[in-house]
């Protein structure tokens, strides 16, 4: 039984690491096109590397699984976050879990966590060869591929292979070819559903906004008018225009309608949330009454700070330099509007900020217990290069996990099922 594995992330590496434990004799490959494993990994929230999440602050797994959510409910069953902490404890991992449920080496360095891999895997046999990009692979019978790489002189022959590269514009990343009866050949047509970008921020041309760069809001809303679709969470002003958790989820929950869109589209900010417009005005009449000789910059909300409170005020058409006193109920009016729902215009996605890929390799081309290929046996997926991705907060890194380890467990009771002699 030779296993090659196609691309050294958390999937394929945690892979290897489980297939290896359950059958030592089992020669293992991992080729990567990077020039080390786990680059992404390394970098990984922040540098600090978001392992998982608690899930305790989410009512069902949909609201953190976009797309494949009814896959991960199945799968965490079998390889949970608590089964991820439990797995990363035993490796000598000291964890932390923070009040917004996201799971963190206790060091806060995501290189424990890959020099908890790569360590495993040299400790276990895994052969890792990087600098290796796939141009192609055959098939040519049941459990024999054969794999070309960029190497000429270099093929890997494999009775089970696993595809795990990540997210990319276009899949499967690489043409498997089926080697027919007569001789011919044709390409597998692996079922895709379209990719695009998830998880990045909102570029918005506003110089005044930009010029509040770094203010952070831990409370906030933000929709997209007329879609049905929001995100809650801390708000960051950056200098292209809107960050943070809550703008990186509602991307992730949009995808699709921000491509199709071309990343156009208005995006609605209530700053006071959970506040609703009657307790924002029922505030500000009192600060009309407890306040009224003061200058209406003066007084703001404690979730807001000063600057962030003028440009809204800017927003409102209220004058800063008015006493409370003086608010006329237009004013009023429009300045609840203003705290509780600000209209902005994305014009683009925030520079170099998407994370995640959210589309690849259909689920209904996959046999949903073993993640195996329906139309090329032998053949798994496992991670970002399927149709599963997930908000901000440690969750895609557990669809790693899980798919990891259950393609793994997959291959190694199949083996000793069938009885194969490695």
């Amino acid at each position: 039984m030779q296993v090659v594995i196609i691309g050294a992330g958390a999937a394929g590496c945690f892979c290897a690491v489980n297939l290896k434990r359950r059958m030592p004799e089992v020669e293992v490959t991992v080729l990567e096109s990077k020039s080390k494993a786990l680059a992404k990994v390394a970098i990984t929230g922040g540098g600090r590397c978001n392992l998982t999440n608690s899930f305790q602050l989410h009512r069902s797994i949909k609201q953190v699984y976009p797309r494949g959510h009814r896959f991960m409910s199945r799968a965490m069953k079998r390889f949970s976050q608590n089964d991820t902490m439990a797995w990363f404890e035993r490796e000598g991992v000291a964890l932390v879990t923070q009040e917004d449920g996201c799971v963190f080496p206790k060091s806060q360095d995501a290189m424990e966590i890959v020099h908890t891999l790569t360590s495993l895997m040299n400790k276990l046999g895994v052969k890792v060869v990087t600098n290796t990009r796939i141009l192609s692979m055959q098939v040519l019978g049941e459990n024999d591929f054969l794999i070309e790489t960029n190497n000429p002189d270099t093929k890997y022959r494999a009775t089970h292979v696993v595809v795990a590269t990540g997210g990319a514009n276009s899949q499967p990343p690489f043409p498997i070819i089926r080697t027919l009866p007569d001789g011919c050949q044709e390409e597998v047509g692996i079922p895709v559903h379209g990719c695009c970008p998830s998880l990045f921020s909102f570029k918005i041309d506003d110089p005044k906004l930009h010029d509040l760069m770094g203010a952070v809001v831990e409370s906030t809303r933000v929709l997209i008018p007329g879609s049905g679709l929001a995100a809650e969470g801390p708000l960051l002003i950056t200098h292209w225009g809107l960050s943070g958790p809550a703008v990186l989820k509602l991307s992730s929950y949009a995808a699709e309608e921000l491509a199709a869109s071309g990343y156009r589209c208005d995006v609605c900010v209530n700053w006071l949330y959970p506040m609703t417009q009657d307790e924002v005005r029922d505030m500000l009449m009192k600060n009309c009454k407890e306040h009224a000789a003061k200058q209406v910059s003066s007084v703001y909300p404690s979730q807001l700070n000063q600057r962030l409170w003028c440009y809204l005020l800017s927003l409102a058409v209220v004058e800063p330099t008015r006493p409370w006193q003086a608010l006329q109920n237009a004013q009023v009016n429009r300045l609840v509007a203003t705290l509780t729902g600000s209209l902005h215009h994305v014009t683009a996605r925030g520079p170099n900020s998407e994370f995640v890929t959210c589309g690849g390799i259909d689920l209904q081309g996959l046999n949903t217990n073993t993640l195996e290929s329906k139309l090329a046996p032998g053949i798994y997926f496992a991670g970002e290069v399927t149709n599963v991705d997930g908000i901000t907060g440690g969750f895609n890194l557990q669809v790693a996990w899980s798919m990891g380890y259950i393609v793994a467990n997959e291959m190694a009771t199949n083996a000793e099922k069938k009885e194969i002699i490695p």
